[in-house]
């Protein structure tokens, strides 16, 4: 499989399919490889948490492994905008601690404007704006919320995301300020499809953040490189950091073991395909 996965280093993004709006593919079988491009807000932010496996008696927060991140890199151009890194990327100085913490150990190290993420297993990552007071604002459920950091985080773990970005940031008090002016936008209101985009939006303040924040005109200047170890990779090119930040979470979701399952099984029916059209 390792040599397999190796052969997949570059697709674009026009030759991959796209999940239909509605989400009805959601029941069809087989891998889906490409863009989750869907029209509204992100699936975190509309489901409870998944519940603990039946019989298991293990919650959400035992349940994460670290160890199942996908590790990534996204550009724009040449130009590197984030870097999630942590087993094989420490070595090579990039992204920093990807550990977790409970959501009353993270309080202690929160500052006002900065970003804290929220994972669990087999779901979206959760992003808010820590405000102080042990508060945080995050889209969440299609509205803009302010609550209180250990109710947002639903019993999940979390960790200060301040790194990702390579954005120039807000001072710490406009972050605070432009995150508590949103609170209460819902529905049609909402200009951000997931809690990250809203989070980053907030910290950086750049449109491309914002749902259609950037024009698609057939370039496809952002790349998302997933690290699949110290010496593999697969990239995917996008129009937008709109539908990138789309596809790089539902790689998150799935989880790498998955993901790479996936990329396996894509490549294999793209050889055989290959192999067909010889024979013809």
């Amino acid at each position: 499989m390792g040599n397999q996965v190796e052969r997949l280093t570059h697709l674009s993004y026009a030759e991959v399919p796209t999940a239909d709006p509605a989400g009805s593919d959601r029941e069809e079988p087989g891998p889906r490889i490409g863009v989750s491009y869907i029209f509204s807000v992100d699936e975190d932010e509309l489901e409870e948490p998944v519940p603990s496996e039946a019989g298991t008696g293990e919650s959400e927060e035992g349940s994460y492994d670290a160890r199942n991140e996908v590790e990534c890199s996204v550009y724009y151009r040449d130009q590197c905008i984030y870097e999630k890194r942590g087993s094989f990327g420490k070595s090579e100085g990039g992204g920093g601690d990807l550990s977790t913490q409970p959501p009353e150990t993270l309080l202690n190290k929160c500052k006002p404007g900065d970003l804290v993420e929220f994972v669990a297993k087999n779901q979206c990552p959760h992003w808010a704006v820590y405000v102080g007071d042990f508060q945080v604002v995050h889209l969440h459920k299609a509205e803009i919320k302010n609550d209180f950091l250990t109710d947002a985080s639903q019993g999940r773990r979390g960790r200060l995301v301040n790194h990702l970005y390579k954005f120039k940031a807000r001072p710490p008090e406009s972050v605070v300020q432009c995150a508590l002016q949103q609170v209460g936008l819902k529905g049609v209101q909402l200009i951000w499809r997931s809690s990250e985009c809203f989070a980053a939006w907030c910290r950086c303040g750049r449109r491309e953040f914002k749902a259609g924040g950037e024009l698609r005109i057939g370039k496809q200047p952002y790349r998302l490189k997933i690290h699949l170890s110290d010496r593999a990779s697969h990239t995917l090119e996008f129009q937008s950091l709109e539908d990138l930040i789309m596809e790089r979470r539902r790689n998150d979701q799935l989880g790498k073991v998955a993901l790479m399952q996936e990329l396996t099984t894509h490549l294999e029916t793209e050889e055989q395909h290959r192999t067909e059209l010889d024979a013809q």
